[in-house]
């Protein structure tokens, strides 16, 4: 799961994926574009509305989407077109770029749409944003499980 910072959306969407696969036997992880959160928790108001839903998200920490990422990782979603074009410039061959998907597609196929990013609003954004991601990650659990 990718965003820009690792602070709010891929957290959520991290935690939301976990929270529907059994546990131990598949590696869900988060990352950000940038490096402007290296090391920090998921945004406050991110672990906030997560605990509304009864997940816990406190224990993750940002990091940065690497070239390895493509090594360790059969799928990689990412939140909006600018975190794909990102992902992308770093992707070695067309194996890495095929890895790469828009996370809204799996709920509205082959349409793009972006993931908005809540960090400049309020905690209604972050509630929008926890329910779009729930939605997709009902759509990708589905597919893992069958």
């Amino acid at each position: 799961m990718v965003c820009l910072g690792n602070i709010c959306r891929s957290p959520l969407a991290e935690g939301i994926l976990q929270s529907k696969l059994p546990s131990g036997k598949f590696t869900i992880d988060s990352a950000g574009t940038g490096d402007y959160h290296i090391g920090s928790l998921p945004d406050k108001r991110s672990i906030e509305v997560a605990r509304k839903y009864d997940l816990d998200i406190s224990n993750q920490r940002g990091r940065q989407f690497s070239e390895a990422d493509f090594d360790r990782f059969d799928i990689i979603y990412v939140m909006d077109s600018s975190n794909y074009e990102n992902v992308i410039k770093k992707a070695r061959n067309d194996k890495d770029i095929e890895k790469v998907k828009m996370i809204l597609n799996e709920i509205y196929p082959g349409q793009n749409h972006d993931v908005p990013d809540p960090y400049t609003g309020g905690i209604q954004g972050f509630d929008s944003t926890f329910k779009m991601l729930d939605e997709a990650c009902n759509e990708i659990a589905k597919k893992i499980l069958n």
